[in-house]
């Protein structure tokens, strides 16, 4: 990374003049850094946010001020670098082209050098020690949101490997906080922060900012985030004050850590431009809610077990919330992928506390053909295999409602065709508390059958011929037709939430 950089143009002392923010995390760390810029945003600074994945656009990685660079921005430094780099390759030291990732990490930093940024918040990709943007040497302030289970394959199989590798962007005498973590994980956080003498604190609970004060409003859902918040404060806070600002909010005293193992971090009095910070923060894909009169959908990228318990609380909080309708039925439909190592049946499992009637699974596809989706491709994998994996999902669902029910009832599922653009598995006889379950080609297609034409905003053409040719997608077309309400989950994959958004919101691809 570092000769990449420099065949770029930087060094890295280059980067100190970012002011970064460098946040690492398994489970909203990207929550955290949207909180995180959108309250030093209300202090009048001039904010870059790095992030990933992107949901719609490649654009939205790289964002000023909360919004996303210009389509003409974006070509500009893209062909800047790439010529930049194809110039200064040294044929003799075989270093090829920055891989996608990095690329993005490079451009993000000559988009933020020369935007003339306050500060810059920086998501980590994967990990934290050998990440790209780990070539950051003297952060302003690090954080670490809620460890988990992901990535094993890159970052290890247990919550301990997982943590060593997120206390890698520690850096000596830098402050760092982190959002509570179980024991394991924090010794290992504790004990990497000493090895590279980085001062590393435990934020308390949000409860204990809103002391003496309202209770402090988030613009995103979901009782998780309140973690995400806390950390959010802890960060920004600690940047102004590093850079000497005022009013960063009238310090209370602090006890020790209820654990021991760490110095808790201040408790203070959130100011109004945090609070007005956090309740205008928006983060796409995340606890997101679109409603369409009868018609709701709920969005969240949930992709570890941790973070599908938070998503399936949340959904259904909202259901609880909601007035029944006087007349008619409601309907409840889950949407769903996994990719990469993750644990599908494990994430089902999960969902099926949420009682869903229809179960949809589809890959990260927007649409069959690949024509205008470029920034949603993925080049790793086959459409055979990211069939196959919906179909997996779906056996997963039925042997999960198999078992809830009385086992060896039905006989495995089989495949029933169902026209060119559209797969779909044949159905189970229904029993009771049973989900009937569909496989589709694409995401457009899953839409459209869900929503029966009644999103005004998803504008689409007519089926294609055999798409509702098969029993339950017929039957299951009439009864969310007749529903008095329709409540949807997008869940399992970021990239799923993107395609679904892609469809639901076409402002985002303008």
């Amino acid at each position: 990374m570092k000769l990449h950089l420099a065949q770029s143009g930087l060094q890295v002392e280059d980067l100190d003049q970012l002011n970064i923010i460098h946040v690492t995390g398994t489970k909203g760390k990207g929550s955290t850094c949207a909180f995180t810029e959108r309250i030093l945003r209300n202090y009048g600074l001039k904010t870059g946010f790095f992030s990933s994945p992107h949901l719609v656009q490649v654009r939205e990685r790289i964002r000023i001020n909360g919004q996303p660079i210009s389509p003409e921005l974006f070509t500009k430094h893209f062909w800047h670098l790439y010529h930049r780099l194809e110039e200064t390759k040294d044929s003799s030291s075989h270093v090829s082209m920055p891989s996608y990732f990095r690329f993005l990490t490079l451009m993000a930093f000559h988009v933020f050098l020369q935007e003339k940024v306050d500060l810059a918040v920086v998501e980590v990709g994967i990990g934290g020690t050998y990440d790209s943007t780990n070539i950051i040497r003297k952060p302003v302030v690090c954080g670490v949101s809620s460890l988990g289970i992901d990535h094993t394959s890159l970052l290890g199989d247990t919550m301990e490997k997982i943590a060593w590798q997120k206390g890698g962007i520690f850096k000596r005498g830098v402050p760092a906080f982190t959002a509570l973590q179980p024991d394991g994980p924090l010794a290992v956080l504790k004990e990497r922060a000493e090895q590279i003498s980085c001062p590393l604190y435990l934020c308390p609970p949000l409860e204990a900012l809103e002391e003496g004060g309202p209770p402090l409003t988030l613009g995103l859902e979901g009782e998780h985030q309140r973690s995400n918040a806390a950390l959010a404060l802890q960060l920004a806070r600690c940047w102004l004050q590093q850079k000497d600002h005022q009013g960063i909010g009238e310090l209370r005293a602090s006890g020790p850590s209820p654990l021991g193992q760490l110095p808790l971090a201040p408790v203070f009095q959130p100011t109004s431009h945090m609070r007005l910070g956090l309740q205008g923060t928006e983060w796409l894909g995340r606890t997101q809610v679109l409603r369409r009169g009868s018609l709701t959908w709920y969005l969240d990228g949930a992709h570890t077990c941790s973070s599908m318990q938070a998503c399936t609380r949340w959904f259904r909080q909202a259901l609880h919330r909601l007035e029944r309708p006087s007349r008619g039925s409601e309907v409840c439909v889950l949407l769903f992928n996994s990719t990469g190592d993750r644990d599908a049946a494990a994430l089902l499992k999960l969902l099926q506390s949420c009682q869903f009637d229809y179960a949809v699974f589809c890959p990260n596809l927007t649409e069959v053909s690949p024509m205008d989706n470029a920034d949603q491709q993925n080049f790793t994998v086959t459409l055979d295999q990211v069939l196959l994996r919906c179909l997996e999902h779906q056996q997963h669902w039925s042997r999960l409602h198999e078992e809830q029910a009385s086992p060896d009832l039905w006989d495995t599922p089989s495949l029933e065709p169902a026209g060119p653009e559209s797969l779909l598995l044949a159905p189970r006889p229904p029993h009771t508390h049973s989900t009937s379950s569909l496989v589709f080609s694409c995401i457009s297609h899953a839409l459209q059958w869900i929503s029966q034409g009644r999103d005004p905003v998803l504008q689409m053409p007519s089926p294609p011929q055999g798409l509702l040719a098969h029993p339950v997608a017929d039957s299951g077309a009439r009864v969310l037709r007749e529903a008095a309400a329709i409540h949807v989950l997008v869940t399992g994959s970021l990239h799923l939430v993107g395609g679904a958004l892609k469809l639901l919101e076409p402002s985002l691809s303008q």
